[in-house]
């Protein structure tokens, strides 16, 4: 049976669902098993996963390739009415780059304990960004345990 047809359409966790299936590309292409989408209007407008290996670009992360392609579907450089689900924590870079997108709304599901943005001492993202933690915490934390796990 397929689990995602419990939560309700539109909701976080829906969308969060769509973000590890991102995540779970990266990781059956040997990248950091990162995802993101971006939604706007309830609508998937952006989908990604971390592609560094593959392009050999230290910033090909989740969240940058999202917010270009979100940028590139809505034809600006903001994304106000947007929300950002990512399996992780974004990184300073990420969250550096969020805040030029003025996102409105970022929603991660693990926290970074060793490079997420939190670790900075000062504020990083745009002050109208709203931010939710902890969805599907453990489902998106178990992805980047297996990886590492993997590679030990």
């Amino acid at each position: 049976m397929d689990k995602r047809k419990s939560y309700p359409l539109f909701s976080d966790d829906f969308f969060m669902n769509e973000a590890l299936k991102e995540a779970l590309k990266a990781f059956q292409n040997d990248e950091i098993p990162i995802g993101a989408v971006i939604v706007a209007d309830r609508t998937i407008i952006a989908r990604s996963h971390n592609m560094t290996e593959r392009l050999g670009d230290v910033t090909a992360h989740a969240e940058m390739q999202a917010f270009t392609a979100a940028t590139s579907y809505l034809g600006g450089k903001y994304l106000p009415e947007c929300t950002l689900y990512v399996t992780l924590e974004p990184c300073v870079m990420c969250a550096g780059a969020a805040a030029w997108t003025q996102i409105g709304k970022i929603v991660y599901g693990a926290s970074d304990e060793k490079r997420g943005y939190r670790l900075v001492d000062r504020p990083l993202l745009h002050p109208k960004t709203i931010v939710e933690s902890g969805i599907l915490e453990e489902e998106c934390g178990r992805i980047i345990r297996e990886f590492f796990k993997r590679k030990r």
